[in-house]
């Protein structure tokens, strides 16, 4: 629908019938006096005859028109949509140690590192919490904040991707990612506080231990879900031909179990690429989107294309005036030489 911010500025349209009716006409006196004759009177005649036409007071009260209405700034309102908010706030904890490279996830009977699985996951896991704030931790030896929380969504999914293993050290400080996403979450208005944390290791470093931290973050009502990532049996070549390995035999399941126990979460165990999509579907439907409460009406503003017409009717007007004008010179040049001869 169309609308305008300043409908009052219409009250201007009428305007210029006023100017013209209810001021009077200057009167000019001239200094001197001409005889007169019948060249002059045939001159007179000539210029009364070309007066300007009802086509271009037309196209004046037209420009008129359409410059009130550019003042009064037409806008064109469009359907309403949905605007999803959810006050929801919520730190993605992902292990990038030295063990994260162990190639045991398959893709289309390839095989790929543990990272790279979570990166594949978890891209289609960001793009669905929309009007969520997130964050992203990344953990080594030492536990950074790669991102804050933010709606950008975007850059957080590209920073994510850019990852790289052992960019925080080989180790795993399970505990110091744990605190540090419970120091960015416990400084916020209460709601829903979420940390999800990955790893397919125990804890060989850092300063705070992850059952304290799971408390510290039990204090602060943060729910935390772990994830155990790693595939349980592999096929290696030995020297004495193929044989069965436990890839994931230093990931410490009992504490990533007491972590989420305490703090109201829960913890799950990614063996390959299907089951950490179905593990992060779930979180997506247990913690899910709050439905939408808020409507916006897009606007655009139209009034430069109104008063670009504005402005194309005065170049028209101007034009023909222009035209009127010379028509006179020419009409009147001749005569004012007859005169003065």
């Amino acid at each position: 629908m169309l609308s305008f911010n300043w409908p009052w500025l219409f009250l201007a349209l009428p305007l210029p019938l006023f100017v013209y009716f209810l001021i009077p006409a200057k009167q000019t006196m001239q200094s001197q006096v001409f005889a007169p004759s019948l060249m002059m009177l045939a001159e007179q005649r000539q210029i009364g005859a070309q007066k300007p036409s009802i086509v271009l007071y037309i196209l004046m009260a037209l420009a008129w028109f359409c410059l009130v209405t550019a003042a009064a700034r037409p806008v064109y309102v469009g359907e309403p949509k949905p605007i999803i908010e959810t006050d929801r706030n919520m730190m993605l904890a992902v292990d990038i140690s030295g063990s994260m490279s162990e190639e045991d996830m398959a893709v289309r009977g390839r095989l790929i590192n543990r990272l790279q699985a979570v990166k594949v996951v978890l891209t289609d896991f960001i793009a669905k919490r929309k009007g969520d704030r997130l964050g992203l931790i990344l953990f080594g030896s030492k536990a950074y904040i790669q991102t804050p929380l933010t709606f950008d969504l975007q850059t957080l999914e590209q920073l994510l991707n850019e990852s790289a293993i052992g960019l925080a050290g080989k180790q795993t400080a399970i505990g110091d990612a744990i605190g540090l996403g419970v120091k960015r979450l416990q400084s916020l208005p209460e709601s829903n506080r979420v940390l999800i944390f990955l790893t397919d290791g125990q804890n060989t470093s850092g300063e705070i231990d992850p059952i304290q931290a799971a408390k510290l973050a039990q204090q602060a009502g943060v729910k935390i879900y772990t994830i155990g990532i790693g595939a349980d049996e592999l096929v290696v070549q030995g020297f004495f031909g193929p044989r069965r390995v436990n890839p994931s035999r230093d990931l410490d399941e009992k504490t990533l179990t007491e972590v989420a126990d305490l703090t109201g979460g829960q913890y799950f165990r990614a063996r390959n690429l299907e089951e950490l999509n179905q593990i992060y579907s779930f979180l997506d439907d247990l913690e899910a989107i709050e439905s939408d409460k808020q409507v916006i009406r897009p606007e655009k503003s139209l009034f430069h294309y109104v008063l670009a017409f504005a402005l194309g009717l005065a170049t028209v007007i101007f034009m023909i005036q222009q035209r009127w004008l010379n028509k006179l010179i020419d009409i009147t040049s001749p005569n004012k030489e007859k005169a003065r001869v």
